[in-house]
């Protein structure tokens, strides 16, 4: 019956979380997918390997779907003795995206079971971290990797702090498993971003042994961190080996080239430039977004109603009501720093206030740890508005450069302060025996505070300009009159948001009164200020995402639907390449019909983007002729797709008479400016030996591909002289393996991205393979990982029971 007791209120909670979870995106119930703009194009990327998977039921990991030809490791790529994968898809049981929702909220609830927080308490705080707006919005266009890995964190905190506090075994274990999980997630800028919250966590509590002398203990903690950390990277070791020896042959990679497409002088040699990483930069007055949603105007797709100046000033021209109010229901409002934005980053105004209350109420000294979290993150995310910092991390700390959209370290802010408002709330009602004057003073002080920060915002109104980035557009081809009336429901926006915000802190803390005075059991007041604080985010969560995002399963599963373009392509049958002009190399719906030079990722090839800038941008046909582009998909006048053929394409593979050395990537990028690719082949001497400079080109010779497999390709060879012939496939020498008659033969990168190889006189069998070393190595660690893991859980439950049987002995 002790158990019982024990376990109802978390088996209460769970089963909460599953039933929000499932009740928020209710059209799951109903056999309906989310419709998410990034998982539509990874769905056009991914579709080679997942059609092979299915029909050879084997992994390709790689495709030639995308960018020319990638690895698939960042495609969903499938790795052996993936166990943890399994136990993540087993917590995972839900409907997507309710499963990521109800992750979100087991997450913190673990952590805030750490923190010592009760279960009715930890229950809301779960909630209010889970309808995080900007947790919600990313559900919402499919930046599904970034919320898997932002779900796990709160356990990975957890597992800190109890290893910190001395409860080695449980800490170690929940550490390693939640790490392990984090990684899995497979989003390292969001474990980047956690890294740097532990580091402020473990300075805490380095700084408490310190000052007690407890080095021993210190010790032991980074020692079981230590272990912990070792097992859940070996348990991931196939990804994080795969991902890492990618990440060189992307644009996260250092670029070879000196200077830019316009000949300039490149000043940095990575492929992330200072702009591109802090392009989106929260604007320092936009932070207050966290505390009234829509501050700076919301999204860059309000909806507004009939009560709107826009909907007066489309009435005022003439507009039939029906269509003026379709007109308002998505307007560019926004006018922050940012140049696109689905939602503002909105916690919470009650977990702003809450959050207050625990700087006076709570004596815990590890607040600051989480106080310390949000401020830094806050100040992290203003990017290129602080320069100073933003400068300093980027040039000084460690992998802080490799990735962009600073202001995505918001989620530890949005992380912190539900921590800080559980702990405030549950302090609060401490204080109610402890120190009861002290409890009205703390309400009195964070209300004071809170609805202070809302008064200044409404004073400083006068100071903004309410006017976007974009306005000059809509100045110049819809009229000053249409600005004006834009910039009057921004301002509108801004006062509502602010008087909302004060309305709902007055509220929960009139209720926290309300108990003080004796008229609320305390109970009572817990789930009044809790329900409170989910309203405030559910209703606003609901105007970005919500029942009308979801589509027929049919509509996810085929998120493209093939053009009289696409069709008349299909027709051909033979293996080739298809550019899409309008898409340039940032869509993947070519990629789900055709095998395309272009896709969508954030981390593609760096040699075929710059083959983009620096040559296919300036009508350089040369390189579409040796990436073997046979249609190139264009649009007419009325918006209507047309594929053109190119006459003059090289080809799967060609012999040429002619090798131009030249010892630098400079010097391959500008040979490409007139290369005759057909006859002559360009070679950087200084990574690839080539002996002979010349080959007799025999008109007979020829070189066919026989059979086509995204990870094996087979050619038939026939020439009377030794030639070089190049291949129309992307050079990537970690896993592409050359065979010539069976037997292993090292080929070479030629015109700066192509494979080749010298292939004797005679009629041969050629043959590549991608068959890449890491992911056998990278298995093996795991699965010796995963049987360690295994074995320190055993042992962990094992020790455990032994103790307590001690315990109860004496």
């Amino acid at each position: 019956m002790k158990i019982i007791n024990k376990f109802y209120p978390h088996a209460l909670a769970i089963l909460g979380f599953v039933l929000i979870s499932l009740t928020y995106f209710y059209p799951v119930l109903q056999g309906k997918q989310i419709f998410q703009s990034d998982i539509a194009q990874y769905t056009g990327m991914a579709k080679e390997q997942n059609d092979f998977r299915a029909s050879d039921h084997v992994e390709p990991y790689w495709t030639n779907s995308a960018f020319g030809g990638m690895p698939t490791y960042q495609l969903g790529a499938k790795y052996p003795h993936d166990y943890i994968g399994m136990i993540d898809d087993a917590l995972r049981f839900l409907p997507r995206p309710a499963d990521y929702l109800f992750l979100y909220f087991l997450g913190f609830y673990g952590l805030m079971l750490v923190l010592k927080i009760d279960p009715l308490k930890a229950f809301f705080g779960a909630l209010a971290f889970g309808f995080s707006t900007y947790l919600i919005i990313i559900l919402g266009v499919g930046h599904n990797a970034k919320a898997h890995a932002i779900a796990y964190m709160p356990l990975v905190i957890a597992g800190f702090i109890l290893v910190f506090r001395k409860k080695y075994i449980l800490g170690g274990l929940l550490t390693m498993f939640a790490t392990a999980l984090e990684i899995n997630a497979n989003h390292f800028q969001m474990t980047y971003y956690l890294l740097i919250f532990l580091l402020i966590l473990s300075g805490y509590f380095i700084y408490q042994a310190v000052k007690e002398k407890e080095y021993k203990s210190l010790l032991y903690s980074f020692g079981v961190l230590a272990v912990a950390g070792i097992f859940a990277l070996g348990a991931n070791a196939t990804n994080l080996l795969a991902t890492a020896e990618y990440a060189d042959f992307s644009t996260r990679g250092k670029s070879e080239l000196t200077f830019n497409p316009d000949g300039s002088k490149m000043t940095s040699n990575s492929a992330m430039t200072r702009d591109y990483i802090t392009e989106y930069s929260y604007g320092i007055a936009e932070s207050f977004n966290l505390i009234a949603p829509r501050l700076f105007g919301g999204s860059n797709n309000e909806a507004l109603g009939t009560d709107s100046k826009m909907y007066d000033f489309m009435i005022g021209k003439g507009v039939q009501e029906a269509q003026a109010k379709d007109f308002v229901s998505g307007m560019p409002t926004y006018w922050g720093d940012q140049p696109i934005v689905a939602a503002p980053a909105y916690i919470g105004a009650i977990v702003f206030f809450l959050g207050i209350l625990a700087l006076f109420v709570d004596e815990r000294k590890i607040k600051y740890v989480f106080l310390s979290g949000a401020i830094v993150a806050l100040i992290l995310s203003w990017g290129k508005n602080l320069p100073a910092l933003t400068d300093f991390f980027i040039d000084h700390v460690p992998m802080y450069n490799k990735f962009r959209a600073v202001s995505s370290i918001q989620v530890i802010l949005e992380l912190c302060f539900p921590v800080l408002a559980i702990m405030g709330l549950q302090s609060f009602f401490k204080l109610e025996k402890e120190n009861p004057k002290l409890q009205q003073k703390a309400l009195l002080e964070a209300g004071t505070f809170s609805l202070g920060v809302i008064v200044i915002l409404f004073l400083c109104k006068s100071l903004f300009s309410f006017s976007g980035g974009n306005d000059s557009y809509y100045l110049e081809n819809y009229g000053p009159d249409f600005v004006s009336a834009l910039k009057e429901d921004r301002m509108s926006l801004y006062s509502a948001d602010l008087l909302r915000s004060g309305f709902f802190i007055l509220l929960s803390a009139g209720v926290l009164w309300l108990f003080i005075k004796n008229k609320l059991a305390q109970n009572t007041a817990i789930i009044l200020v809790g329900l409170l604080m989910i309203f405030d985010l559910f209703f606003v969560d609901k105007k970005y995402v919500s029942g009308k995002d979801f589509v027929s399963g049919r509509e996810v599963e085929v998120p493209f639907q093939e053009t009289p373009a696409d069709a008349q392509i299909l027709k051909d049958t033979t293996n080739y390449r298809v550019f899409e002009v309008s898409g340039n190399l940032s869509s993947a719906r070519t990629s789900y019909f055709h095998k395309s030079i272009g896709g969508y990722n954030a981390v593609k090839p760096r040699r075929m983007q710059q083959l983009f800038d620096y040559q296919i941008a300036k009508n350089n046909m040369e390189i579409l002729n040796m990436l073997d582009v046979k249609y190139v998909i264009q649009t007419d006048k009325e918006g209507k797709e047309f594929p053109t053929q190119n006459p003059n394409t090289n080809g799967n593979a060609w012999f040429v008479s002619q090798v131009k050395v030249v010892n630098s990537a400079d010097e391959e990028m500008n040979a490409l400016d007139s290369l005759d690719s057909k006859n002559v082949a360009i070679v950087n001497q200084k990574e690839f030996e080539i002996k002979n400079k010349a080959f007799a080109k025999d008109s007979s010779a020829t070189i066919i591909l026989d059979s086509y497999k995204p990870n094996h390709l087979k050619y038939t060879s026939n020439n009377g002289n030794d030639g070089l012939a190049v291949f129309s496939e992307i050079y990537y020498g970690k896993g592409w393996n050359a065979y010539v008659d069976g037997k292993l033969t090292p080929h070479i990168r030629a015109d700066y991205t192509l494979r080749a190889l010298v292939i004797p006189a005679g009629k041969h069998t050629i043959a590549f393979k991608f068959e890449p070393q890491v992911i056998k190595t990278g298995s093996t660690i795991t699965l010796f990982s995963s049987i360690g893991m295994l074995l320190l859980l055993i042992g962990g439950i094992y020790f455990v029971q032994r103790r307590k049987q001690v315990n109860r002995i004496e």
